[in-house]
């Protein structure tokens, strides 16, 4: 089954040559894919494209994906199980699609970590389909393995991150991880910048058991600190020591509002 885009038109366009010039707005001419020297892991935010188009666009103009990526994204809904994997098809989107690699979610599936196939926690979700187009416009051929995840427990993350870490280890090819988060939701851009910058410190130095526990106690409303932190697991298991802040900004550079913003970074893991 295919997974059919639910919010074109309204976080992004719903007209594919409209979404495509805006696409190209934001992250540039595409470049000659190789998956050489790819990147383990890459961080962008998942709003509305006038919202985070640019971080999200800079950030993988900036980075270097391997054809084959992990998908991971935050649960908005609550609907479905924990690691809820699309295991099959394409997810399509205005004048494109990414296919699944069903070989590899399928292992994810078998590993024993909690990975489960469920469709309904996708069905209504955001978090991974705005960031579809973008990964299609940088390399149409790309296969993704999308994950919904709303595991809490430190324990499972960990497992599960090392789980993917395995998989990726065992291919004869690279392959990388995306992760989809928004930073600080809702308060002001001088408090957001003061809570984020705790996070992305915790992120750079790649210490994914501070950057979850930082996040819970300091109440951070990082909507993706869950796969964040499984991603961050993979890639430190991978030997990934450090990582690179692209650009963090606001939604108050577009709505003028600073007095109640959602936060946006990017960032890449080597």
């Amino acid at each position: 089954m295919n997974r059919q885009p639910v919010v074109a038109g309204q976080f992004y366009p719903d007209n594919p040559d409209q979404l495509r010039k805006e696409i190209e707005m934001y992250v540039g001419a595409p470049e000659a894919h190789t998956d050489r020297d790819a990147d383990r892991l890459v961080m962008v935010p998942h709003a509305g494209y006038m919202f985070s188009g640019e971080p999200c666009g800079k950030t993988l103009s900036q980075s270097s994906l391997a054809s084959t990526v992990f998908l991971l994204g935050p649960n908005h809904t609550g609907l479905g199980s924990p690691l809820s994997v699309w295991d099959k098809g394409s997810w399509e989107f205005p004048g494109g699609k990414l296919d699944v690699h069903e070989e590899l979610a399928a292992k994810l599936i078998e590993s024993g970590a909690g990975f489960v196939a469920n469709e309904k926690a996708h069905s209504r979700e955001h978090s991974l389909e705005v960031i579809i187009p973008f990964l299609h416009y940088i390399n149409p051929e790309m296969r993704i393995v999308p994950v919904c995840v709303s595991e809490a427990s430190p324990s499972n993350l960990h497992k599960a991150g090392e789980v993917i870490a395995e998989i990726m280890e065992d291919r004869p090819e690279p392959v990388s991880i995306v992760v989809s988060s928004d930073m600080s939701h809702f308060i002001s851009a001088d408090q957001a910048k003061k809570m984020d910058s705790m996070a992305l410190e915790a992120i750079i130095r790649m210490d994914p058991s501070d950057l979850y526990s930082i996040v819970s106690s300091n109440q951070i409303s990082m909507c993706g600190v869950l796969p964040m932190t499984m991603g961050m697991f993979a890639a430190k298991k991978l030997g990934a020591t450090s990582g690179k802040l692209v650009q963090y900004t606001n939604s108050g550079q577009a709505t003028g509002d600073y007095e109640r913003v959602v936060a946006y970074a990017g960032v890449i893991i080597s």
